[in-house]
C-alpha cells in the first residue's frame, strides 16, 4: 500500500491534471458505471462533524471510502477544515492498494471538478471571475478556472474584510465590498463558502452567467437562495446527492417553484452528449457541486499512479 502525504500529492499533480480523469469518471457515473451511496455524517460535538463517503467505479475498478473529520474553526488555527484519509482498495484482491491525505486530495478534486463542469458550460468569451468565500476552496477554484478559460479579471468577497483583502494581495486580485458588487461584474461566479443562509440572491443573477455553487454539500447549509433555482439552467455531479443534501433544490420542491419533472441534468450526461449543455449565450447556468466518492477515487487512483512512477511516497506491505 502506497502512502501519501499533502505534501506528496502536491509534488506529484495539479489541480490542472485531474480534469481529465474526473470528468471521465463523471461520465462513467452518468452512464451507471459507478456505486455510489450517499455520504453519512456523524454529528461531534462543537459543531464538527466527521464524514464517511464510500463508493466503487469500475474504470478504473477499484473501491474505497473517504473518512474526513469536518471541523470548520481549523482554518483559524493553521490547519485544514477537512481533515482525514482516503482508503483505495484494489477491486481483484480487495487489498489496500493506497492511503491518501483527505485534506489535499478534497480541495484538488473538488475544483478540478468544478473545472469540468465550467469548460462544458460557461460561455467560451467568459473571462471575468468572482470568488464569494476566500478560504481553501477559494485558493483551489482560482487556479481551476484560469486552467479552462482565459481569466482576465478577478474579484472576491469574503465575510471577513481583512482575509478578503488579504487574498487579494495575495493573488493580485480586486476585493468587492459585497456579493452583489462582485457579481455585477462577473462571468463566472464560485461560491465556496459553508454559509448556513443563502449568500447568493435572485436579484444579483444577470443573462450569460455560469455559477458554480460549492462550498455547501449538506442540508443544513445553503449558499444559493431558493428563489434562484427556477431561474437557472441546473446541473450536478450526482442527481441523487442533489435530491437529498442540496437544501435550495429540497426548499424549491417544498415549496412548489420547481415541478417533479423540473429539468436537472448531470454533468457527466453533458460530457456524453445525452443532455445538452449551455444552450444559448443568455441563460443562466448552475453547477451544483455536491462532491462524489468516485471523483475521489479516481483523482486518487490518479495521484497513485504518478507517485509510483515517480517514487513518492511510503510503501507498507499490507498483504
Amino acid at each position: 500500500m502506497r502512502l501519501l502525504s499533502g505534501r506528496d500529492i502536491a509534488a506529484v499533480a495539479g489541480i490542472a491534471d485531474l480534469i481529465a480523469p474526473i470528468a471521465e469518471v463523471m461520465a462513467s457515473v452518468s452512464a451507471g458505471g459507478a456505486t455510489l451511496p450517499l455520504r453519512s455524517i456523524v454529528k461531534l460535538a462543537g459543531g464538527n462533524m466527521f464524514g464517511i463517503m464510500p463508493g466503487a467505479i469500475g474504470a478504473p475498478a477499484v473501491h474505497g471510502a473517504k473518512l474526513l473529520s469536518l471541523y470548520p474553526d481549523n482554518p483559524s488555527q493553521g490547519r485544514s477544515s477537512h481533515a482525514g484519509l482516503m482508503l483505495v482498495f484494489d477491486a481483484v484482491t480487495g487489498l489496500a492498494t493506497g492511503c491518501l491525505d483527505a485534506a489535499e486530495l478534497t480541495a484538488m478534486r473538488t475544483a478540478a471538478a468544478t473545472a469540468v463542469a465550467t469548460r462544458a458550460l460557461a460561455r467560451d468569451d467568459a473571462t471575468r471571475l468572482a470568488l464569494i468565500g476566500c478560504g481553501e476552496q477559494a485558493h483551489t477554484h482560482l487556479t481551476a478556472m484560469r486552467a479552462v478559460r482565459d481569466i482576465s479579471r478577478v474579484c472576491v468577497w469574503g465575510r471577513d474584510g481583512a482575509k478578503a483583502a488579504a487574498f487579494a494581495r495575495a493573488h493580485g486580485i480586486d476585493v468587492a465590498d459585497d456579493i452583489a458588487d462582485a457579481v455585477a461584474g462577473a462571468d463566472i461566479v464560485c461560491t465556496v463558502t459553508p454559509a448556513e443562509a443563502p449568500l447568493l440572491r435572485a436579484e444579483m443573477l444577470r443573462p450569460g452567467l455560469h455559477v458554480n455553487a460549492v462550498g455547501a454539500s449538506i442540508p443544513s447549509l445553503q449558499e444559493i437562495a431558493t428563489e434562484v433555482v427556477p431561474l437557472v439552467r441546473l446541473f450536478t455531479d450526482y442527481r441523487p446527492s442533489l435530491e437529498a443534501q442540496a437544501a435550495e433544490v429540497i426548499d424549491a420542491r417544498r415549496r412548489g417553484l420547481i415541478e417533479p419533472g423540473h429539468s436537472i441534468a448531470e454533468i457527466g450526461e453533458v460530457l456524453a452528449g445525452r443532455a445538452p449543455g449551455r444552450i444559448s449565450a443568455a441563460e443562466i447556468t448552475l453547477y451544483r457541486s455536491l462532491g462524489i466518492a468516485a471523483q475521489d477515487l479516481a483523482a486518487a487512483v490518479f495521484l497513485l499512479d504518478r507517485a509510483e512512477q515517480r517514487g513518492i511516497g511510503s510503501v507498507v506491505d499490507m498483504s
